[in-house]
């Protein structure tokens, strides 16, 4: 048997004269004591007069609005799931006793009520209806709130109640817990006029909320089942990463057997991830919530994606890359080294140039996600090879003999890129074309659909992509009936849509659709180590390209490359290859080669140019500035060579002298030839 605060479970209505006299007492100073007042009774009393609750009050507030209680029901849905059917049949074994059978929400808000609606017209004068607030602070000493106060079955009879226009009635109620975690969902309660009085009404309640809490149990129970049937495939894998499945609370319920080495090796001891180990590994995640409050220090927010089954997110995968004898400097928990990943045959991937660990890493999640048609979200920094990725992909998967249609969200109006995406008819609008267009979707049936700068995509035209995900149906513009469509979604982003969702510029549930796998494509300062075979191969083809000898690069040019932090990637160190490439004439490509920005950018590192440059001709007119930069550019482009600087300025050797002694040039050919050595 349930015990009370006091002991007393039920309430005896033969000593209802006896406790009115004590709450009239109570409320006029005295003390209310009185072996007829439960202590139960007493200190909820207490309670309600500290909170100031006004004793002369008639009902409870005013029902919230229909729109208010319909967010609130949402937000309580598995609760009105559980209880539904338990709740459906109380309209029948309720039927004629004068009662009804309440259900509220953890702080005393009614979500729904069934019974015997003989006694409608009296719950109404009380404001009890759905969305009604009925916890101490609103209506006093009621067995709804007072079971909310003491997490325990609770039976009000008539007086016992705090306020005089409640004092009618009697109540019966029990919390409803949540089976995974014990906190409070809501009430179960069984309410009736005085008369309605019944002892068992108390063991009702209580066998209700167990059925309830039964039935969120096996709720639960089925979310992890099928949140472990997405992840069997990648725990029963070979992988020397470490994976943790995290439930949509946050809590760690599996782990394969490489996650207790991998934290070990990334220098945190499960006793510092948990008291407990990794069974009680929590991230403090928010019953509903997308993404934990915060993360543990030695946690990468990109290691954590989230697991959507059949458009519900219902728990989150963390993978903790394995350390191989990482990069000089690594080691260190929550610094940016590089992780090392199993040696893979990159196939597709062939035409991604480095092997850097970050890479190799990066490249074997995407070979283990082109196996599947899953949609795939690509992250990184403009310039990573986003594009390169998503073709990769494609021809790694079952379907690299079907169409690969690609088409960038950030390089269209909005009326044009809805176009692109849907096509239309003919005449579907002015200037549209004679027998109409497909649009990019069609056209990517059967095959992978690329979608880059997902991010810029308009607001309005989200729900509409969404739609085609979900319903594998297109409607072009101008056309009533669908057209079938599949085909694989990669989408790729250098924005943080989590914040463009926060900002309302990015659909939550657009977001989950295209997320279902995310792969965080490192930036080239990620990976120095590939600078070298990087230049090799873009000066090999650039060279062939325009009809040059190839070149290489200098150790010393190498160093310096791997210290520029490349904000534009991969696509930015092509330029910077293609210019050194056309203005040098020497086979090896030395410092004194590279473009002035990257100089600058450096900082602290000077080219012979910029000492030259640095003279100081504040002194000279305009016109001699003119005559200075272009002495500079052919002293630069003939690689110090006098005779040829003579000829390509059209002026005498003797007067290339005279001039850099007037510039203050003069060491300047010695300078590039020290920094040639």
């Amino acid at each position: 048997m349930v015990a009370t605060v006091s002991g007393q479970m039920f309430s005896v209505p033969e000593n209802d004269g006896c406790i009115r006299n004590s709450w009239e007492r109570f409320l006029g100073g005295d003390e209310a004591g009185s072996d007829a007042l439960r202590r139960l009774i007493d200190d909820s009393w207490r309670r309600c007069h500290g909170a100031s609750v006004d004793p002369e009050r008639f009902q409870a507030p005013p029902p919230i609005g229909e729109h208010s209680l319909h967010s609130l029901r949402d937000e309580c849905g598995e609760l009105l799931t559980a209880s539904a059917p338990v709740m459906a049949s109380a309209r029948d074994f309720l039927s004629e006793t004068g009662t009804v059978m309440v259900l509220t929400d953890q702080c005393g808000t009614i979500l729904n009520l069934e019974g015997d609606m003989s006694t409608r017209g009296a719950a109404e004068n009380v404001h009890l209806l759905s969305g009604a607030n009925w916890s101490e602070l609103a209506c006093g000493t009621n067995a709804i709130g007072t079971a909310l106060e003491v997490g325990q079955p609770v039976q009000i009879h008539s007086a016992e109640h705090y306020c005089a226009g409640i004092k009618r009635w009697s109540c019966s109620a029990t919390v409803i817990r949540d089976p995974y975690d014990g906190q409070i969902l809501g009430v179960v309660d069984v309410s009736g006029l005085s008369a309605s009085y019944s002892r068992h009404s108390l063991a009702l309640v209580v066998a209700t909320a167990g059925r309830i809490e039964n039935r969120l149990a096996k709720i639960e129970l089925g979310i992890r089942y099928r949140l472990l049937e997405g992840c069997v495939e990648r725990l029963s894998s070979a992988s020397a990463d470490g994976l943790i499945v995290f439930d949509r609370r946050g809590r760690a319920i599996k782990a394969n057997g490489r996650a207790s080495a991998v934290l070990a090796d990334l220098g945190i001891g499960e006793a510092a991830v948990a008291p407990d180990g990794l069974a009680s590994l929590s991230l403090s995640w928010k019953k509903g919530s997308e993404v934990p409050d915060e993360f543990p220090e030695w946690m990468h927010r990109e290691w954590l994606e989230p697991v959507i089954v059949d458009g519900e997110h219902i728990g989150s995968l963390l993978t903790l890359p394995s350390r191989r004898g990482g990069a000089p400097g690594a080691g260190r928990v929550g610094s940016s080294y590089s992780f090392a990943a199993e040696v893979v045959d990159k196939g597709a991937f062939e035409k991604l140039v480095g092997q850097s660990s970050s890479l190799m890493q990066t490249v074997g999640r995407a070979q283990q996600l082109a196996k599947s048609r899953v949609p795939v979200l690509l992250l990184g920094e403009t310039g990573v090879g986003k594009d390169v990725f998503a073709r990769c992909i494609h021809e790694s998967g079952a379907t690299k003999g079907a169409p690969f249609v690609a088409l960038n969200c950030g390089g269209f109006s909005r009326e044009l890129l809805t176009s692109e995406l849907f096509g239309y008819t003919e005449g579907s609008f002015t200037g549209a074309r004679r027998g109409g267009m497909i649009g990019k979707i069609e056209a990517a049936d059967g095959g992978t659909l690329f979608l880059d700068e997902i991010g810029e995509m308009p607001i309005d035209l989200q729900p509409h992509f969404l739609r085609v995900l979900e319903e594998g149906e297109v409607y072009r513009l101008g056309e009533n009936k669908p057209r079938k469509v599949n085909f694989r979604l990669i989408a790729a982003t250098n924005r943080d849509l989590r914040k463009e969702i926060q900002a309302g510029r990015f659909r939550m549930d657009l977001f989950y659709r295209v997320a279902v796998t995310s792969i965080n494509i490192p930036s080239l300062r990620e990976r120095a180590i590939d600078i070298p075979l990087l230049g090799d191969y873009y000066l090999q083809r650039l060279s062939a390209q325009h009809g040059m000898v190839p070149r290489t690069l200098s150790p010393g040019v190498i160093d310096l490359l791997r210290q520029y932090a490349w904000p534009g990637n991969i696509r930015e160190f092509r330029n910077v290859m293609e210019s050194m490439l056309l203005i040098s004439q020497e086979p090896v490509l030395t410092e004194a080669d590279l473009p002035a920005d990257i100089w600058s950018a450096l900082g602290g590192s000077v080219t012979p140019e910029s000492d030259a440059v640095a003279g100081d001709a504040r002194d000279l007119t305009c016109l001699e500035n003119a005559e200075r930069e272009a002495i500079l550019r052919a002293i630069k482009g003939c690689r110090g060579n006098m005779t040829a600087v003579a000829r390509e300025l059209g002026i005498a050797k003797s007067t290339v002298y005279v001039k850099l002694k007037r510039f203050g040039l003069e060491g300047l050919v010695d300078d590039l030839r020290n920094y040639r050595v």
